[in-house]
């Protein structure tokens, strides 16, 4: 039986908007992965069958702990939350980041968790990027098939490049910009303007590049950017009314989606690509 059944009223089995304005009621269990030989964070719901998997990419240097409280929040929603803390250097390689990605999601996808009482539905897998993390996120889409939704945030440019990789993702797709990053100005809107499957491009007012990661760190003082914890309350939202849109049984936030919400503007594609 589905996690989120489509037949049950609007509440916490078929969350609306609104529900997911909050943390979700699930307990919420923390691991590591290098425990399955890849350093890492996992966070999971104590116990559930056929549940969704995501895994999550971070920032130029950035450590995956910055990104714990998003993970805990999808997790009290239902998800399998991985996030591979590789390639932190000053000059990663956003296809050794692509592919730890994929790698970090399908082991969770494939393996024993919890004791066996958590179980991954292998056909219910997505990534979230933030930064080059974003940028990898969709260069590891566009080269594994069992992907099948992606979240971008405030991407950056990545060689291979993401806006090419873009034009052979068919998955849907949500890409969020900040209104105010300067360090990634128009990445994020090329690779939703690029992208192949469906497609959504929402800017975040008041976001700047690492707004979504949590926490202080050396990297703010150089980027002048950081820990907005509004602009994460509204990333986290979104991902996660996205991500149980298209890897359960969720339709009922389809339009909610559509519409409008606070603190972001739904941009026109259309006019995206004719600019």
């Amino acid at each position: 039986m589905p996690l989120f059944g489509k037949k049950t009223p609007i509440g916490i089995d078929r969350p609306s908007m609104e529900y997911l304005g909050h943390r979700g009621p699930l307990r919420v269990a923390a691991g590591n992965l290098a425990d399955a030989g890849m350093p890492g964070l996992i966070f999971t719901p104590v116990s559930g069958r056929r549940l969704p998997a995501v895994a999550l990419l971070h920032g130029w240097l950035q450590p995956a702990s910055r990104y714990a409280n998003t993970m805990r929040y999808l997790a009290s929603w239902g998800f399998v939350v991985v996030a591979p803390d590789t390639e932190k250097g000053p000059i990663p390689s956003h296809g050794a980041m692509a592919r730890d990605l994929t790698a970090a999601l399908h082991l969770v996808a494939n393996g024993r968790l919890g004791n066996g009482r958590v179980q991954v539905d292998p056909d219910r897998l997505g990534v979230i990027g933030h930064s080059i993390g974003a940028g990898a996120a969709v260069l590891a889409a566009a080269a594994d098939s069992s992907i099948g939704a992606v979240v971008t945030v405030t991407a950056a440019a990545t060689r291979p490049s993401a806006v090419e990789a873009a034009t052979r993702v068919q998955v849907p797709g949500l890409h969020l910009v900040g209104a105010d990053d300067d360090m990634a100005d128009g990445d994020g809107a090329a690779i939703a303007a690029a992208w192949a499957g469906p497609a959504s491009l929402r800017t975040v007012k008041g976001a700047s590049h690492l707004g979504l990661a949590e926490g202080s760190h050396w990297t703010s003082t150089l980027s002048g950017s950081g820990n907005e914890k509004r602009i994460q309350q509204v990333v986290r939202l979104l991902s996660t009314a996205f991500l149980l849109r298209h890897l359960t049984d969720a339709d009922q936030l389809a339009d909610e989606l559509e519409g409008k919400i606070k603190g972001t503007v739904l941009e026109d594609l259309d006019e995206v690509r004719a600019e």
